[in-house]
């Protein structure tokens, strides 16, 4: 298992832009708490599942097996 960033470049670019503006939390989530700090509990939790592979909400992270 493993987590590497979107390959699409300009996916990531506009998604590390967002963060900057947010202060690190997810820029495609409304609330700001500490669930959607980026890396954000969803995907800490999804991470934890042996057989979930696939992105983030916000597109930035992938799991692959």
């Amino acid at each position: 298992m493993k987590i590497v960033l979107n390959p699409d470049a300009e996916v990531v670019k506009t998604i590390k832009e967002g963060l900057e503006r947010t202060g690190g939390y997810c820029p495609c989530r409304l609330q700001r708490t500490p669930e959607t700090k980026c890396m954000c509990k969803e995907f800490r939790d999804q991470i934890k599942d042996p057989d979930f592979e696939g992105f983030c909400h916000c597109m930035l992270y992938k799991k692959e097996k």
